[in-house]
């Protein structure tokens, strides 16, 4: 993919994760630096780990040949980075002062990332691939707290050469007391950290390790003053053929240590060598703390898993074929689709917020808890924000075990005894319960989402466990004791005071968060009837046609979908203590949409195409809706658009903006927060529903706009930002893969179906429900096919399918009828490796 692939100055800005589901993660740089070590329970942008890199070195009859550091050119920052050091010259970490490659290409595909290197004075070429398991349904082992390096060099004269690769690592927590080890066939170097008690939050231990017949190593580095050290090191590489180890009794600061494999390589020949980098910090410290609060022990996940990262080492090399296969089944598989390439870029892309310090498992069940994103040293907003995880969708497909204990976590912790829910979760589970008030799309979105986790587990029990909570938190919208009064008068209209994930409150209707609410009323009906609750769901039933109708008459504006609120009723506000959004001045209500066109207005049936839950609107008024949002809110190009808000797109970039105020429609004097800003994953919801209601160009065009923006010499590519990096919400592109292909699943009923919205020829697209993921490909037959995991199935779903001959499972023929459009088995079908239909 022509998109993946970045060289020269486009390597500037990469840095692509390299870690597990809530471990931190190490940054590899486009040019094969190791960059942004978030390893130590915070974010840590721009850092280095001192001298850490690998190396190679060819020589002859004991005669140094060449010697490199695995690295291409570093081409920014070259006058020192902004700070104490600006001025002083690009800082010596970046090994940009020894030997290096001149031609360095970067492909990243994420999980994978290939970084391949030669110079035409170089004895070799080399190539690093490098990654962190990512398997679907297997969180275990896709939460390792590793970086996994693979090298491969290959000799390029035409010459014999003894080849020598080397790693360096530093554990910059404190004094270490580095000590080689072999285990199962690993040799490595653990670089025990202080305090050596693992029980502190303090502790950092970290491990470098190989499988390989011929090493050597340097336990520590020449411990001196300046650059002592960095001087012995280059020359005892250089002019030695094999390190002399070199050992201190007592703890040191800051120390590195060496640990090289070593090979006779003939002329045209390669040699391939695996390292990992482990790494420990068992105990975050507490960050979550309110004011005078004791502090509380925040233990990681993958300390239950591993004593230290020795463990985690050997563990990681010794079962490195299954956790490198199943990884690269994965992205093989999400490769050979034949969607569009920017959708794949997009999907992989965003996906690797999983591995960043974004996410966070905690507890010895692994309990999952997500920032919205990062700042430079901190996490930025916590708690699993509902609001904003609301759009993220990787996990639910991916994961969907840890994304059901997010839900279950919710209904236990986030909610007050009148069913309001609390948008942020407090961690440790269960140390209190946070302030603030209600969000309805958080709210509303939840009982959505357990719907969604329903279906995709078909687990009527997993549903009865939370159900009360559940229902309780839909009532609560016309419950006497909410106080914002979503629909006292319960209509199924949402009026009152909402707040929403824009940070601010409406008071008066919009599509928006009616939209979320109706969501929930119809989820709720089906989830109500299912429990043995018939008349909740008649009366859940009735509210949504009831909203529904009123949407349809009193939203749509004949264009697009607005918001119903008087700006100059002052009185709504003194009846809801808020005069603080009284604008004096205008004699205006601040903070509204009004006649606008917001980019969500429509996205609660974003989410309801994508999980089968069906129409919450009228479907014309959605497509002349969407139709007019493209036209009003995409920009080609940012040089005629004013932003008071923050720049995510600017200059000659494209992208759709949060509320445009066509010509006609009067604008607040103060509008909806960030109305002028391109945010990605609202883009992405957007560019979904586009494509799910035919507007596929259009759809695409929104998502190339995004994707153009982390090019790589402009922003990271791995990196898309919002409110801090990493950023949760950009998750919302996982959707394009059902959306595009058409999946239809609901696994209480044992369903599963595809119908690919673009060309069906030779189609192919990576699928996962349930306890299972595969492929769907389409041809003269259908192919359904299991990379892994259990898929129980009843019915399929082809509706492209016109007289269906044949359905073979396994390649065992079974009986089945066709039903409306459905194929119906005559008996559910565990499924192993493929289902082909004729």
């Amino acid at each position: 993919m022509t998109r993946t692939t970045f060289t020269g100055r486009q390597t500037n800005e990469i840095s692509f994760p390299l870690g597990g589901i809530g471990t931190g993660s190490i940054g590899l740089a486009g040019n094969g630096r190791l960059i942004d070590w978030e390893i130590f329970n915070r974010p840590n942008k721009g850092s280095v780990n001192g001298h850490t890199h690998f190396a190679v070195k060819a020589m002859k009859d004991g005669r140094l040949v060449d010697a490199r550091i695995l690295n291409g050119d570093v081409y920014k920052d070259l006058a020192g980075q902004m700070g104490d050091n600006f001025g002083k010259g690009l800082n010596n970490a970046t090994m940009q002062g020894f030997p290096h490659f001149r031609d360095c290409t970067f492909t990243g595909e994420f999980p994978l990332a290939v970084v391949e290197l030669a110079d035409p004075d170089a004895a070799c070429t080399a190539k690093v691939t490098a990654f962190n398991p990512l398997i679907p349904h297997n969180d275990r082992d896709s939460s390792i707290p590793a970086g996994f390096f693979e090298i491969t060099v290959t000799n390029i004269t035409d010459e014999t050469l003894d080849f020598s690769v080397s790693g360096t690592l530093k554990n910059p927590k404190g004094e270490s007391v580095n000590r080689y080890f072999e285990q199962d066939g690993v040799k490595g170097i653990y670089l025990d950290g202080a305090p050596l008690d693992k029980s502190s939050p303090d502790h950092t231990d970290m491990t470098l390790a190989t499988i390989a017949d011929d090493v050597s190593y340097q336990e520590y580095w020449y411990r001196g003053s300046w650059f002592d050290g960095l001087e012995t090191y280059w020359r005892n590489f250089t002019e030695q053929e094999r390190f002399t180890n070199r050992s201190y009794d007592g703890p040191g600061k800051g120390d590195c240590a060496n640990l090289c494999t070593h090979k006779t390589v003939k002329p045209g020949e390669s040699f391939t060598v695996r390292y990992i980098i482990a790494w420990y910090s068992p105990i975050k410290p507490d960050q979550w703390k309110y004011g005078d609060e004791q502090p509380m022990e925040v233990r990681n996940y993958y300390s239950y898993l591993f004593e230290d990262s020795r463990a985690a080492a050997v563990y990681s090399l010794t079962q490195w074929e299954r956790l490198y296969g199943d990884t690269k089944r994965w992205h093989d598989e999400l490769f050979a689709s034949t969607l569009p390439e920017e959708v794949v870029e997009a999907v992989s892309a965003t996906m690797s917020v999983l591995k960043t310090e974004t996410s966070i498992r905690i507890g010895e069940k692994g309990n999952f808890y997500g920032w919205e994103g990062l700042n430079e040293h901190s996490g930025s907003c916590e708690g699993t924000c509902t609001h904003v995880w609301n759009y993220a969708y990787v996990m639910a497909f991916l994961f969907p075990e840890l994304e059901r204990g997010i839900r279950e976590n919710d209904y236990v912790y986030n909610q007050k005894p009148s069913g309001e829910m609390v948008f942020r979760t407090r961690i440790p589970f269960g140390r209190g319960i946070g302030g603030f008030r209600a969000c309805v799309d958080g709210q509303m979105g939840g009982v959505i989402k357990v719907w969604r986790e329903w279906k995709l587990c078909g687990n009527n029990d997993w549903l009865k466990s939370i159900w009360p909570e559940v229902k309780k938190s839909l009532e609560f919208a016309w419950s006497e004791e909410n106080h914002d009064r979503w629909d006292r008068d319960k209509d199924g209209v949402l009026e009152g005071r909402q707040h929403h994930t824009l940070d601010m409150e409406l008071f008066g209707p919009s599509s928006w968060l009616e939209g979320f609410y109706l969501g929930a009323l119809k989820a709720g009906a089906e989830m109500a009837e299912a429990m043995g609750e018939p008349e909740a769901a008649k009366e859940y039933l009735a509210l949504f046609e009831k909203g529904r109708a009123w949407c349809a008459e009193n939203l749509f504006n004949g264009e697009y979908f607005d918001q119903k609120v008087d700006l100059a009723d002052k009185a709504m506000l003194e009846s809801f203590g808020a005069l603080n959004y009284w604008n004096e001045e205008a004699g205006q209500i601040k903070y509204q949409i009004g006649e606008g066109c917001e980019i969500d207005q429509l996205l609660a049936q974003w989410h309801a195409d994508i999980i089968g839950l069906g129409e919450l609107f009228d479907p014309e008024q959605v497509k002349t809706a969407l139709a007019n949002m493209y036209k009003n809110n995409f920009k080609e190009t940012m040089r005629g658009h004013y932003n008071t808000f923050r720049l995510f797109a600017m200059n000659d970039e494209a992208g759709a903006i949060i509320c445009d105020y066509p010509e006609g429609a009067v604008k607040p004097a103060i509008p909806i927060p960030y109305a002028q800003e391109s945010m990605h994953g609202f883009e992405y919801a957007f560019a979904g529903l586009l494509m799910s209601r035919g507007f596929i160009d259009e759809g695409l065009r929104v998502v190339r706009s995004i994707r153009d923006r982390y090019r790589g010499d402009n922003r990271n590519p791995w990196n898309e930002i919002e409110c801090g990096s990493n950023y949760a919400r950009s998750m919302a592109s996982f959707a394009l893969l059902p959306i595009l292909s058409g999946m239809k699943f609901d696994l209480t009923k044992g369903l599963l179906g595809f119908d690919p919205i673009v060309s069906r020829d030779g189609f192919r697209c990576v699928w996962s429900v349930g306890e299972a993921w595969g492929n769907v490909q389409i041809g003269g037959a259908t192919r359904i096919e299991v990379a892994a995991g259990k898929l129980t199935l009843a019915n399929l779903a082809l509706p492209y399918m016109d007289g269906v001959r044949s359905v073979e499972v396994d390649g065992k023929a079974v009986s089945f009828t066709v039903e409306g459009g459905v194929i119906v088995l005559n008996e559910p079908v565990s499924v192993e490796r493929e289902i082909i239909v004729k």
